[in-house]
């Protein structure tokens, strides 16, 4: 076997298809998208996947029912007693910020929940807005304290006075 034969003939990279150059290069007049249609023409997108060829799409023929939670859901840092005595010495107080820095917390939340699995050697100090049963215990039981720190409240609007619309 020749080593220097086995790529030859084979283009590694083959060059862009230059359309619209005259009927000598074969892709000429309709630059190889036919005559008419919803392609011919220049800034024809792509339909999207919903797309059904004109037909009303399954999302707009099925009934709206139902509600969503995302108005007044909470979303929750969820960290461990366990983790908490990996991550932090003896002394040390535990809050929100202080668990993004030892990593245990990441991306925004609305407060931290600290449960009671795993087991807690060191002395320490947690605020957080919520504390199971076990983990307020294990905590407690080390000589350490839970404080409760509430939630930040939603901004009321006055629905009668209408928004700034200037700027």
């Amino acid at each position: 076997m020749d080593l220097s034969k086995i790529h030859h003939g084979v283009n590694k990279r083959t060059p862009k298809k230059r359309v619209g150059r005259g009927p000598g290069s074969g892709h000429g007049k309709t630059s190889s998208r036919g005559s008419k249609g919803q392609w011919a023409s220049a800034g024809a997108k792509k339909p999207r996947f919903t797309f059904e060829g004109g037909q009303m799409p399954l999302f707009r023929r099925i009934p709206k029912r139902g509600f969503s939670h995302e108005t007044w859901d909470k979303k929750y840092h969820v960290v461990n007693v366990g983790d908490l005595d990996k991550a932090f010495n003896d002394g040390d107080t535990v809050d929100a910020d202080t668990l993004k820095k030892a990593g245990l917390a990441k991306g925004p939340a609305d407060g931290v929940r600290v449960l009671g699995e795993g087991a807690l050697s060191k002395k320490l100090t947690v605020k957080a807005s919520h504390f199971s049963k076990a983990a307020d215990e294990k905590i407690k039981a080390k000589g350490g304290s839970t404080e409760l720190v509430a939630l930040p409240k939603k901004p009321v609007r006055n629905k009668m006075k209408p928004k700034n619309t200037e700027g």
